[in-house]
């Protein structure tokens, strides 16, 4: 039974929160008057990887629509728990809202359970920006090209072989473990604080073999600094048509989604949320926006009829989602102590 060990998950909150305030009483926001002054948006993992890039993208298209900036934050630490506990616990005016995951806003319910600062019901769902494959890779002076010789390779060195993600939690983490369970390999979880720091280490051929969300890899898996071996959908990526799925690969129960969406304090005033949910809406709807998200491998959301999003349609999707990782960190028995 893999064990990830954490020092002082709480511990950490509290020292990112000096003097966090209990969430009051939402006052009055129409919104017709909002925003009328800044928005932060806080990503709750370290810059340059997909959650900062998705935010920053989102970010800069409410501040040309909505006439007011929408700074982004970056709040890491403890597999997004920080960040997201930061924004569970602020003020509901409608001026802080969260860059959400499916590890901080799914997978931590259940691997971090007894331990996470806040509950679903803590966040309010605005809407789904965009889904994303994850993709397996190596160094590209690993002697492998393929999924099949990886799994070869592993057998032939159990656990001496590093994969590294992300951080604890993440997608990423529980896309490894559920390789090492249908191929039957022992690889050793390498957890990262970040993306960026991650795909440094791979690259100098300190880890060999990693797993992160398409959009942050892509550029070094098209530059040739790492060898991609599959995607983790059920169809390829038309941003990588050349890389087989983890099906076609042989390996039909890896199959992963990463997913961003924006969530809020939960007493967020009900107009503001109906508000910016439309702006997400009409944004993953805009031709050039979209081509950004498409040329880095995202999939646009789908969750109302004809392809969108709104508050009520994440809602249930988030809560969907909870319930099918539970299920996977129980068959992986990952946790974190």
């Amino acid at each position: 039974m893999p064990i990830i060990h954490r020092r002082a998950l709480l511990g950490a909150a509290a020292a990112a929160l000096p003097g966090a305030a209990l969430a009051q009483a939402p006052a009055p926001a129409p919104a017709g008057s909002w925003p009328a002054r800044p928005v932060r948006v806080i990503v709750p993992f370290v810059p340059a990887g997909t959650t900062d890039i998705a935010a920053r993208i989102l970010a800069n298209r409410l501040q040309q629509r909505l006439g007011q900036p929408f700074p982004v934050e970056n709040r890491a630490g403890a597999g997004g728990n920080i960040g997201s506990d930061v924004v569970a616990k602020a003020e509901p005016d409608g001026y802080t809202f969260l860059m959400q995951t499916v590890s901080s806003g799914a997978i931590n319910y259940a691997l971090y359970a007894g331990q996470i600062p806040y509950k679903p019901e803590d966040l309010a769902n605005i809407g789904l920006l965009i889904r994303v494959p994850n993709v397996i890779f190596v160094h590209p002076g690993l002697p492998v090209r393929s999924m099949a010789e990886l799994v070869a390779l592993a057998k032939k060195r159990p656990g001496e072989l590093n994969i590294g993600s992300s951080g604890a939690g993440t997608s990423l983490h529980m896309t490894g473990e559920l390789l090492k369970l249908e191929a039957g390999v022992q690889l050793t979880h390498v957890p990262f604080r970040g993306a960026g720091p991650m795909l440094a280490e791979i690259m100098a051929g300190r880890v060999e073999v990693g797993v992160d969300n398409l959009p942050s890899a892509i550029g070094h898996i098209r530059d040739g600094r790492l060898r991609a071996l599959a995607v983790t959908t059920a169809t390829r990526s038309a941003a990588l048509p050349d890389v087989p799925t983890t099906a076609e690969a042989g390996f039909p129960g890896v199959e992963a989604t990463g997913w961003f969406g924006l969530q809020g304090p939960a007493r967020t005033p009900r107009p503001i949320v109906e508000k910016l949910g439309a702006e997400i809406n009409a944004i993953v709807a805009e031709e050039e926006t979209w081509a950004k998200l498409a040329d880095l491998g995202g999939m646009k959301p789908d969750l109302v009829p004809g392809g969108g999003t709104s508050p009520a349609a994440f809602e249930t999707f988030v809560a969907a989602e909870v319930k099918k990782w539970a299920e996977v960190v129980r068959r992986s028995g990952a946790k974190v102590d």
